[in-house]
């Protein structure tokens, strides 16, 4: 296995271990309001299990699409921009207990998702697609982060 594919895979499996281990389903979280249209708690794994995976998969594509060193760069950059921006999520949400500042944080988050999703279309339009699904759940995201907000302000 080449040195690329085992960093994004190594990265992905990172992200979602310590996104798990950040993310203690305890009273506090039970007892927030949330919308209706919050998804069950076991879905959150699996459901970030496939993004990770897919991300992964788009990190590998886009690097052996890339033909120069400046685009390889930016693929480095804007998956390195993306994992740092969803590694600081969770610890915000649920270990300080502040999902006003994770409402902050996810804006920063999403924009990475975009930027991720415009700027590798011209390397692989197919690495692109593949972002698509992680951008789709985390705007869901945002706006269940929102609605939590908006139903149990104020915070700290």
């Amino acid at each position: 296995m080449e040195i690329p594919v085992i960093i994004a895979i190594g990265v992905a499996v990172f992200l979602g271990g310590a996104g798990g281990l950040m993310t203690p389903i305890g009273p506090w979280y039970h007892n927030l309001k949330k919308p209706s249209l919050q998804p069950p708690n076991w879905l959150f794994g699996p459901a970030w299990s496939i993004i990770l995976g897919l991300a992964a998969w788009s990190a590998i594509t886009a690097w052996y699409a890339a033909d120069t060193r400046p685009e390889q760069a930016r693929v480095i950059c804007l998956f390195s921009t993306n994992a740092v921006c969803h590694f600081l999520w969770s610890p915000l949400f649920f270990r300080a207990q502040r999902p006003d500042w994770a409402l902050v944080e996810v804006v920063f988050l999403w924009v990475s998702l975009v930027l991720l999703v415009t700027l590798l279309w011209p390397i692989s339009p197919f690495a692109s697609a593949l972002v698509m699904p992680y951008l789709a759940w985390v705007s869901f995201a945002a706006w269940l982060n929102s609605a939590i907000v908006k139903l149990n302000r104020p915070f700290g």
